[in-house]
C-alpha cells in the first residue's frame, strides 16, 4: 500500500515537473510582449469599445496611439481630460485642433425635388448602392434609407422629414462612423479646413451656376438664404470662398449666370446682384460678419502683393490658422482694381471696406514693402517666416510704371523675356540661363543672352525647322517639358527641376537665370529647404549657415488639359480677365502654401470637375411657372449724393429675385411652389 502511494507521488511529481518545463518553455516560445504604455492607455481610457475613433475597440486605438497613427484626443467618448491624462502618459501637450463634425451633401428630399424615383424595397444604402446605383436616378444624391442614423453611435443624426439626414452638431463627435458607412460618400467630416481646401470633385452634387464660378461659391446656398431673409448667414456663406462679396457683387461678369437653369424657362436669376444686396446688407448695418477660423498654427507666412489674389490668400491662410502678412509695393493695398476698375461701378469706400474686413481676420500689412526691392525671398524666410507666398497680379512687362517704384525682378534671378528682349545687356547672366515658353520668337533673343549654356524650354513637340534653328544658333532644345521647381541659395538661383510630360521624369539642371515667355511674373511657394529626415521624425530646418530655399508653383485651376510646371495652359500669362478668377487663385494659393509647410506636395484631386468633365444634368424643365427677373434699379441722372451708377436692391427685390432660384442639385431642383 505505501509503495503504491509512493509510486503514486512520485509520478504525479514528475508529471509536474514535465508540465512545468513544458509551460516554461512555452512562455519563452509563445512569448507575446506588451508595451506598458499601451497597457497604461488602455487603461485609461473608458473601455466603452464604441468605435468612434474608428479602430475595433479600446485596445485597437491605445495600440494606435502609441504607434503614432492616432492622436491622443482620439477618443471621441473621453473628452478633453481624458486626452491631457493620454498626452501625460506619452509625455506630449495637447495643442487647440480644429473639430471635425459631419456635413450632409445633399440638399433636399423626394417632397420638395422634381425628380423621379424608384423604389427597389431594400431598406439599407449600401445594399441599395450594389444593385443598379440605388434608388434613385442621381447618381450622386442620398440614397434616404438612414443607414448612416443607424450606424451613429452617438445619436448624432437622424432623418428629417425631407427624407434626408440631419445632423445635431451638440451631439456629433466627428467619429466618422457616417461617412464610412454612406456607399455615396453623401456625408463627410466637414471643417474649415477642409472647406477650404476642398476642390469639387466628380463625388459632388453641385449645381450648374457653381460649375462656373470661378471663385466655387455655393451660390444656391447664399441666394437660399436671401429668399428666407437669412441675410448674415448669407454673407457667410459667400466668405467661404470670396472675401470680396461687395466688390465681386458690382464688377463680376458672372459667368454663373449664363449656367442657371432658368434660362431654360425665362431668365437667369440675378445671381450677382443677390450676392451685391447681401454684401451692402453687412456694410449699411456696421457688424462685420467674419467666417470662422482654425485653431492657430504658430506659422508666418508673408505674401508679397496686396492685389486681390494676394489679400485673398492672406484672408484664406487666417482662417486655416497661419498668420499672414502682406507686403504691397506701393501705399495702398488693392492693386489694379484701385486704377482699372471707373468709381462710378466701384467706390473706394467699398473696397477700403472690404480690405479692413480682410484685416480684421488677422491679416498684417506692410505697405512701400516690395518683393526684389527692399526685401527679399531669402531674407523673408532668414527672418523667421515659414513660407513666402509671390503673388505679382497684374502689373506685367507691357504696362509702364515708375522704374524706382517696381523692380524688374521680382523672383530670384527669373526674368520676362519681354524684359530681356529691351535690355538684355542690364543682366548678370552667370554660366547657365533657362527660358521657359516662347517658342521659335523667343530664339533670337535666347542666341543672344551672354550665359555659357543656353537652354530653351518647350511645353509643346519641336519639329525639324526649330530644332535645325536651336542648333545652329547654339540653343538646347527641352522639348514637352515644364520646369516644375527651383532651388535657390540666399539670393542665387542655383538649379531648376525639369519634368518630361510625357514620362514624368524629372531632372534638375544648373541654372544662374530663369527667363519666362509671359506678361507677368509667375505665382510662386517658397519655403526653406529641411534637413533631411532620419526617418523617424519630421524634417528639420537648418538654424544657421545660407539660406537655402524651394520654390514651387501653387497647383492649377481645374481646367481642361492643364499641366504642372510654369506656363501650363492654366497659368495667367499676363492677368485674371476677372477678379473673381483672382479670388479663385487667391484661396488656390493659400491652399497650396498650407500643403507646402505641411510636407505635402501641391496638387488637384483626379476626379476634379472641368469644363469638359461629363457630370448628370437636365435640358428641360417641367412645372417651372415663368416668372419675371427684378430690374436693377439706377441713381437718378444727375444724383451727386452717391456716384455709383447703381443703386442695389431693396431688400423686398432682392428677396422676390431670390425666390426665383430653383435650389438645384445635380439633376434635381425644388418643385414650383406657384404650380
Amino acid at each position: 500500500m505505501f509503495t503504491a502511494m509512493l509510486y503514486a507521488v512520485l509520478v504525479l511529481g514528475i508529471l509536474g515537473l514535465v508540465i512545468g518545463v513544458g509551460l516554461a518553455v512555452a512562455s519563452k516560445v509563445f512569448y507575446v510582449y506588451v508595451d506598458p504604455l499601451v497597457l497604461e492607455i488602455d487603461e485609461a481610457l473608458p473601455g466603452a469599445n464604441c468605435g468612434g475613433c474608428g479602430m475595433p475597440g479600446c485596445g485597437a486605438n491605445a495600440e494606435a496611439i502609441v504607434a503614432g497613427k492616432a492622436s491622443p484626443n482620439s477618443c471621441v467618448a473621453g473628452g478633453a481630460e481624458l486626452a491631457e491624462v493620454i498626452a501625460a502618459i506619452l509625455g506630449v501637450s495637447v495643442s487647440a485642433t480644429e473639430p471635425d463634425f459631419a456635413r450632409p451633401g445633399c440638399y433636399y428630399g423626394t417632397k420638395d425635388a422634381e425628380t423621379k424615383f424608384v423604389y427597389e424595397g431594400i431598406q439599407d444604402c449600401r445594399a441599395a448602392a450594389m444593385i443598379n446605383g440605388g434608388m434613385k436616378e442621381c447618381s450622386v444624391g442620398c440614397l434616404g434609407l438612414g443607414s448612416c442614423v443607424k450606424a451613429c453611435p452617438f445619436g448624432a443624426l437622424v432623418m428629417g422629414e425631407d427624407g434626408l439626414p440631419q445632423v445635431i452638431q451638440e451631439k456629433c463627435t466627428g467619429c466618422g462612423t457616417c461617412e464610412r458607412i454612406c456607399p455615396k460618400g453623401i456625408i463627410n467630416m466637414s471643417s474649415v479646413t477642409r472647406r477650404i481646401m476642398k476642390e469639387y470633385t466628380t463625388n459632388d452634387c453641385t449645381t450648374p451656376c457653381q460649375r462656373a464660378c470661378p471663385a466655387g461659391i455655393d451660390i444656391r446656398g447664399y441666394v437660399g438664404l436671401i429668399a428666407e431673409e437669412k441675410f448674415e448667414e448669407a454673407v457667410l456663406v459667400i466668405k467661404e470662398r470670396n472675401p470680396f462679396p461687395a466688390v465681386i457683387g458690382r464688377i463680376c461678369p458672372h459667368p454663373c449666370e449664363t449656367e442657371c437653369r432658368r434660362n431654360l424657362v425665362d431668365e437667369a436669376v440675378a445671381i450677382n446682384y443677390c450676392k451685391r444686396f447681401a454684401a451692402d446688407y453687412e456694410m449699411k448695418s456696421g457688424k462685420r460678419i467674419l467666417p470662422y477660423k482654425a485653431p492657430e498654427t504658430g506659422k508666418r507666412v508673408a505674401v508679397a502683393g496686396g492685389g486681390i489674389q494676394g489679400l485673398t490668400a492672406a484672408f484664406f491662410l487666417a482662417r486655416l490658422g497661419h498668420a499672414p502678412t502682406v507686403l504691397e509695393a506701393t501705399d495702398a493695398m488693392g492693386g489694379l482694381l484701385r486704377t482699372a476698375i471707373p468709381k462710378n461701378r466701384l467706390s473706394q469706400k467699398v473696397f477700403d471696406w472690404e480690405i479692413q474686413g480682410i484685416l480684421q481676420m488677422g491679416v498684417d500689412s506692410q505697405l512701400n514693402t516690395a518683393l526684389g526691392r527692399d526685401t527679399s525671398v531669402a531674407q523673408l524666410l532668414a527672418d523667421g517666416y515659414d513660407a513666402v507666398f509671390a503673388a505679382p497680379g497684374g502689373w506685367d512687362g507691357r504696362l509702364s510704371r515708375p522704374e524706382d517704384k517696381e523692380p524688374k525682378q521680382v523672383l530670384p534671378n527669373t526674368n520676362l523675356l519681354i524684359d530681356v528682349a529691351k535690355d538684355g545687356n542690364s543682366v548678370t547672366w552667370g554660366d547657365n540661363a533657362i527660358f521657359v515658353g516662347g517658342g521659335a520668337a523667343a530664339l533670337d533673343i535666347v542666341a543672344q543672352c551672354k550665359a555659357k549654356e543656353k537652354a530653351l524650354v518647350l511645353r509643346g513637340e519641336a519639329d525639324e525647322e526649330l530644332t535645325a534653328l536651336a542648333e545652329e544658333k547654339g540653343v538646347k532644345l527641352i522639348a514637352r517639358s515644364a520646369v516644375t521647381r527651383l532651388f535657390g541659395e540666399d539670393e542665387s538661383l542655383k538649379q531648376v527641376e525639369i519634368m518630361d510630360l510625357a514620362t514624368g521624369v524629372k531632372t534638375v539642371a544648373p541654372c544662374d537665370n530663369l527667363v519666362l515667355g509671359s506678361g507677368r511674373a509667375p505665382e510662386m511657394v517658397f519655403i526653406r529647404k529641411p534637413l533631411e529626415s532620419n526617418g523617424t521624425e519630421p524634417p528639420a530646418l537648418p538654424s544657421e549657415g545660407p539660406v537655402e530655399w524651394i520654390g514651387v508653383p501653387p497647383y492649377k485651376k481645374p481646367t481642361d488639359g492643364f499641366g504642372p510646371g510654369l506656363l501650363s495652359s492654366a497659368d495667367p500669362m499676363s492677368d485674371y480677365s476677372a477678379a473673381v478668377e483672382a479670388i479663385g487663385a487667391g484661396r488656390r494659393a493659400a491652399a497650396s502654401v498650407h500643403m507646402v509647410m505641411n510636407g505635402e506636395d501641391a496638387f488637384l484631386p483626379g476626379n476634379v470637375v472641368t469644363p469638359s468633365v461629363y457630370v448628370q444634368d437636365v435640358y428641360v424643365l417641367e412645372a417651372v411657372s415663368a416668372v419675371p427677373r427684378e430690374i436693377m434699379p439706377l441713381q437718378k441722372e444727375g444724383a451727386t449724393d452717391a456716384p455709383e451708377l447703381e443703386k442695389g436692391y431693396p431688400q423686398s427685390k432682392a428677396v422676390s429675385e431670390a425666390s426665383r432660384c430653383l435650389q438645384c442639385g445635380l439633376i434635381c431642383y425644388q418643385k414650383d411652389k406657384a404650380a
